[in-house]
């Protein structure tokens, strides 16, 4: 088996991964109804995740000698610019998916992929051959399907034109973060971005999380917090697979989060899946198996260690 298939193939593993572990953390908000609020929720899920790490910074100084002042970065700036995008892309998703219909501003945030490779073609000097453009393709093909069997865009308000600015503005932002994301991580250890990450994630988020707070049972906090090491562990996940493949190759594996939203309304909310949606599922995963088998224009070497 060639290196090259390993690669990607091992790459387009690690983004499978982080996005479905997102995924279950996105369906937070569904699954706590108006018992909290988004902003108490990820505020919660960063005050988690931070507590991992501590832990984790702590075990490492103690048993390998490594210095708390290693993880500080000279670009401070940039990864609270990543953050920034981060956190006001979800807000903005958020916000859009309550104004309008949920399938029509997913749809639309699903142009992520479209906006992430052209800024990995401008931006990475990233070139897309053949081969590569029929794995596009194929994801392309298989999200529309999907979008379209679940009734997107059959209806259209002019109510609409404002939350739908903020699902494409959310859009966009969430492909500058993967751009920083691919820039920081041929630069920084692991992390050192997840740190940093949640950190200014926390900073962000502390005032609107307070201005939106909710009274909640001690277990309910605790659920939410349990989901800061999840999500950390996924922007590990994410910082991996784009540490080893072009974001042509990586990016078009964000449709699979359509593929994780049915699998979840399936088993959580009895929403059961149509034929179309499982034959759009199957020309994303296709469309994932050619981009696997992509040659790299160059070797991606992957960053291994975790401090």
């Amino acid at each position: 088996m060639q290196k090259s298939w390993t690669t990607n193939a091992e790459a387009i593993g690690w983004v499978l991964l982080s996005t479905g572990i997102f995924s279950l953390i996105f369906a937070s908000g569904k699954f706590a109804g108006d018992s909290a609020s988004v902003m108490q929720i990820n505020f919660l899920r960063m005050v988690g995740g931070f507590a991992g790490l501590a832990v984790v910074v702590m075990v490492l100084g103690a048993r390998q000698g490594v210095r708390l002042s290693s993880y500080r970065s000279s670009r401070a700036w940039i990864h609270f610019i990543r953050t920034a995008f981060g956190v006001t892309g979800a807000v903005l998703a958020v916000r859009s998916q309550a104004d309008m219909p949920m399938v029509d501003a997913t749809s639309l945030s699903m142009l992520y992929v479209v906006f992430v490779l052209v800024l990995g073609m401008v931006f990475f000097r990233e070139r897309i051959g053949r081969r590569q453009s029929y794995g596009i393709v194929l994801c392309c093909l298989g999200a529309v399907v999907v979008m379209a069997s679940r009734g997107a865009f059959k209806q259209f308000d002019r109510a609409y034109l404002l939350p739908a600015s903020f699902a494409v503005g959310a859009a966009l932002l969430f492909a500058f973060e993967g751009l920083l994301i691919k820039h920081l991580a041929g630069y920084e250890r692991p992390m050192v971005l997840l740190l940093h990450v949640n950190v200014f994630g926390l900073l962000l988020l502390t005032v609107p999380a307070w201005l939106s707070w909710k009274p909640l049972p001690l277990g309910d906090m605790l659920i939410y917090m349990a989901l800061g090491p999840l999500g950390v562990f996924a922007q590990y996940c994410t910082i991996r697979g784009y540490s080893m493949a072009d974001i042509s190759i990586v990016g078009p594996v964000d449709y699979s989060w359509l593929i994780f939203a049915s699998l979840i309304g399936f088993f959580f909310f009895g929403e059961v899946p149509t034929w179309a949606v499982a034959g759009g599922a199957a020309l994303i995963a296709a469309g994932g198996i050619v981009l696997a088998t992509v040659k790299p224009a160059r070797e991606k070497q992957p960053t291994l260690e975790f401090q």
